[in-house]
């Protein structure tokens, strides 16, 4: 007997497997075309731009900064806005035109627009280690977020561990002599 003839299975309950796995492709496809921008970026974000970010970076906050980190950090902020690299480029006109060599030198001169909102996003980014405010942001930098940094000698960062992030490469301190009773 065929299978369509069966008399457990009407035809029309009937779903072939081709069926429901070429629907579930269908629909995953759909379902992934507004986040494909956002995982094309950082391929498109040259060694180039991460310097030319990590130059205006170091001109918009007075603090050692990791590159890897940096990296990261501009290719999301890419992601985010295609217009990145030019706004880049008109904050370092800007700073060079003033020989700028800290922020206060040219951030006055910045102005108000997207140019000053490129500035204070990225200033924003280093310090909170998040490229947008969103609950499911990707965090780029935790550890190495400035808004810990000042306090680093008293309190540790917000973790699991008592240590901090990656509590486990730290040295353990010393056990003292168990009491006697």
């Amino acid at each position: 007997m065929v299978d369509q003839y069966r008399d457990d299975s009407p035809t029309a309950f009937n779903l072939a497997r081709r069926k429901v796995l070429v629907g579930g492709l269908i629909i995953g496809g759909i379902a992934a075309l507004p986040i494909l921008p956002v995982i094309a970026a950082p391929t498109s974000w040259s060694d180039q731009s991460a310097a030319r970010f990590m130059e205006i970076s170091l001109l918009l906050v007075p603090h050692r900064l990791n590159e890897e980190v940096g990296k990261r950090m501009g290719a999301a902020m890419a992601a985010f806005n295609p217009s990145l690299s030019q706004q880049i480029d008109g904050l370092l006109a800007i700073a060079r035109e003033k020989n700028a060599r800290i922020v206060e030198d040219f951030f006055a001169d910045v102005p108000d627009g997207p140019l000053k909102e490129t500035a204070l996003s990225i200033i924003s980014a280093w310090y909170l280690g998040v490229v947008t405010d969103a609950p499911d942001a990707e965090v780029l930098a935790y550890e190495y977020a400035l808004m810990y940094q000042p306090t680093r000698d008293v309190m540790t960062i917000p973790s699991y561990a008592i240590s901090g992030p990656n509590g486990w490469t730290a040295e353990a301190p010393p056990l003292s002599n168990l009491p006697r009773f």
